[in-house]
């Protein structure tokens, strides 16, 4: 059963830069109408004009995915406007890296707020909408190559991400016992979910700092790693061979196809594979980035 877009609702967040953006791009090529939600309004609100003035159906709603509520928010704001929600992607991500001693409290629960309970937020508050609604619905959440792998100086990041593996993984099994699956068959199932792990693509990312609360900001000064991490991440960023739209471009098939997993750079598998390797003989993990030159671009 292929997923149709045009005519259908999109939420979006994370959407006033990179993947989101991108996202936002594509699905009003394709016809939809798109709710967008994002941390900086300013930044928002000049995508939402821009998208308006290209003839697309847009809502922005400044929304903050670490707090319950206002994800809440962002749904009823949807269907105040659209009535349903036929696509969502839980994309709002933020990145912190370094030695995984040197994150302070704040890193983390900056990082796991965005990266792990804003998809969590999404899944909880728009997953019964899409059941009770009874046509076809999908969700992607965006984690990342480090969702699939554990490259140096990015243990929040990393542990962030995996949690969006597995929490993605999960929700598929989920829906998949309410959808009335049997033996092992995938069900035709009205709503269905993705996971998306792009690598090193050129977007925001690396400045998501910017956009950090203020009470949780650090006091201390960047350590070394913390410094040299960072470095590593605007020189990955830049090098991405894929864009930002060629990425959308990929989600949007697989989305169509109701495919899974989406490797955006499957130059990756050799790595996973070796990581899954090192688990099945119990030995000590190999540093991803030993492999090959293009897994110098893991993100």
């Amino acid at each position: 059963m292929m997923f149709e877009f045009a005519g259908k609702v999109a939420v979006i967040t994370g959407a006033a830069s990179g993947f989101g953006r991108a996202f936002a791009q594509k699905g009003a090529a394709l016809g939809m109408k798109l709710v967008l939600a994002d941390v900086n309004p300013e930044a928002l609100r000049q995508t939402v004009d821009a998208l308006r003035a290209a003839g697309a159906q847009a809502l922005g709603v400044p929304t903050d995915v670490s707090s319950a509520a206002q994800v809440e928010a962002l749904a009823q704001a949807a269907l105040d406007a659209f009535g349903k929600v036929h696509l969502l992607f839980n994309n709002a991500g933020v990145g912190s890296g370094g030695f995984v001693w040197e994150s302070s409290a704040n890193d983390w629960a900056w990082v796991f707020g965005v990266n792990v309970m804003g998809v969590a937020h999404g899944v909880r508050v728009f997953t019964p909408i899409m059941l009770a609604q009874n046509e076809p619905a999908h969700i992607v959440n965006t984690a990342s190559v480090a969702g699939l792998l554990s490259p140096p100086a990015m243990g929040a990041y990393n542990a962030s991400k995996h949690a969006v593996v597995s929490l993605t993984e999960t929700l598929y099994h989920d829906l998949q016992l309410v959808q009335g699956a049997q033996g092992g068959q995938a069900s035709n199932g009205l709503v269905g979910c993705s996971l998306l792990c792009p690598a090193f693509v050129p977007t925001g990312i690396a400045d998501a700092e910017r956009a950090r609360p203020a009470d949780l900001r650090n006091d201390s000064r960047p350590t070394r790693s913390q410094i040299a991490a960072g470095k590593q991440l605007h020189r990955a960023v830049q090098a991405g061979k894929l864009s930002a739209a060629d990425v959308a471009d990929i989600t949007f098939d697989a989305i169509a196809a109701r495919r899974f997993y989406v490797v955006t750079h499957p130059g990756i598998m050799a790595t996973v594979k070796l990581r899954h390797e090192d688990i099945e003989q119990l030995r000590a993990p190999t540093d991803p980035m030993s492999l090959k030159p293009e897994v110098k671009s893991v993100g």
